[in-house]
């Protein structure tokens, strides 16, 4: 998939649920549900001694008290109407007593738009 940092935003924010890139900053965190997106690693394109495009993993975490069926439901459902194709994954934070639903991606970042 190919898209700008831009139209990223726009689809997190596509969502309805507050969100941040990476964190909230501080006191302003929010309660659940809420988004947190961030790219992680790089994965470009490189050949012939050059970088041909610049391929980033991003994640886009869904935080929510409750395991809620519906709330991911919506969240794909966003996903998937803007072509994001992702791997799915579900973890509870103890410590934090809250659940973390992951999608994630390759994306291939187009900064011309």
């Amino acid at each position: 998939m190919m898209m700008t940092r831009e139209e990223v935003k726009t689809m997190v924010e596509s969502i309805g649920l507050p969100f941040a890139y990476y964190e909230f900053p501080d006191g302003t965190q929010k309660e659940p549900p809420f988004v947190v997106w961030l790219f992680g690693s790089d994965n470009d394109v490189i050949a012939d001694d050059t970088n041909y495009c610049s391929k980033e993993v991003l994640a886009i975490e869904l935080y929510t008290s409750i395991r809620d069926f519906e709330q991911e439901q919506a969240v794909e459902a966003v996903l998937t109407a803007n072509g994001f194709v992702y791997s799915k994954e579900h973890n509870f934070i103890e410590s934090e007593r809250i659940w973390q639903i992951a999608y994630e991606s390759e994306v291939i970042i187009n900064e011309q738009g």
